[in-house]
Formats: structure tokens, C-alpha cells, sequence
């Protein structure tokens, strides 16, 4: 039977409730963007353009053309599939959330893979464009993929070094 795990250090604990904060943020602002669309779907036009009129985003912009180019084309079935894979995605940031704020290691290995599986998308988006944003996505998802890594090697250090004890 595996000793119990002693808790971490306190900085330890505070950056790991600053990163569930961050995975929590990220679903509500999923759950929220896709109830409001649900909400106004057969409006969807103008509501894409309010959301872009929001964050200052003008519609001469490519990213900007897509997702009112979407809304125009959005269909009862896309809006659902749409919904449910927010739903989903929703969820596990949650779950991913609570687990980091109590310092559970499954929350860990969780926040690593899900992390490294965005790299790659987030890459591309930067070698298409530069900007500001995607540079401070980039630098702080990898910076929190590393320091799980790091919490994770950590951990396995201190569970072999209380079985050998």
C-alpha cells in the first residue's frame, strides 16, 4: 500500500490554483459562448457581429470573415454538434480545474497531455500570423505544460524516495 502523499509545498499550491483558475476561466467562457449562441441561434448573423464588434475585432480580418461566414451557414444540427462538443470540452476543463485546485495528481497528467496536444495547433496559428495574443498563449501553455511535468517528476521522486524508506 502506497504511503499518503504529504501536501504540497505551499507555492507549489498556488501555482496549481492559478492554473485551474485558468482551465476553469476557459470553461466558462466556452459554456457561456455556446448558451449564447443557443440562445439567439436564429439570429446568429448578428449576434457574430455584436461578439466581434466586442472584442474590437474588424470584419475585414480572415478570422473574422470565418466565423460570420459560420454563423451565416449555421444549421439547428451544426449549432447542436457544436454545443455538445463545447459541452464536452467544458467538462473537462472543469474537472481539470477542480482536480488542480486540490492538488490531485490525476489533474496533473491531465493538464500536461491536454496542454501538449494544443501545441501543435497553437504553433501553426503563430507561424500563419504573429501577434501579441498567440505569443502569450503560446509561452504561457507551454509554461504550464513544463511545470506539470516538472510537479509530476517531482511527485515520482517523492513517492520512490517514501518507498524506500
Amino acid at each position: 500500500m502506497r504511503p499518503p502523499t504529504p501536501p504540497p509545498p505551499r507555492r507549489q499550491r498556488r501555482v496549481l490554483q492559478t492554473v485551474a483558475t485558468i482551465e476553469f476561466l476557459k470553461g466558462v467562457f466556452v459554456t457561456l459562448s455556446i448558451c449564447a449562441l443557443l440562445l439567439v441561434h436564429k439570429d446568429a448573423w448578428l449576434y457574430a457581429e455584436s461578439v466581434l464588434a466586442v472584442f474590437h475585432i474588424s470584419t475585414d480580418r480572415r478570422i473574422a470573415r470565418m466565423f460570420l461566414d459560420f454563423a451565416d451557414n449555421v444549421t439547428d444540427a451544426k449549432l447542436w454538434a457544436a454545443a455538445w462538443l463545447a459541452f464536452a470540452y467544458s467538462t473537462l476543463r472543469f474537472i481539470e480545474g477542480y482536480g488542480l485546485w486540490r492538488c490531485r495528481t490525476w489533474a496533473e497528467w491531465v493538464a500536461a497531455i491536454s496542454g501538449t496536444l494544443l501545441l501543435p495547433l497553437e504553433v501553426r496559428e503563430l507561424f500563419r500570423r504573429v501577434t501579441l495574443l498567440r505569443c502569450g498563449v503560446l509561452i504561457v501553455n507551454v509554461a504550464v505544460v513544463l511545470y506539470m511535468v516538472y510537479i509530476i517528476l517531482a511527485n515520482r521522486r517523492e513517492h520512490r524516495k517514501a518507498a524506500c524508506s
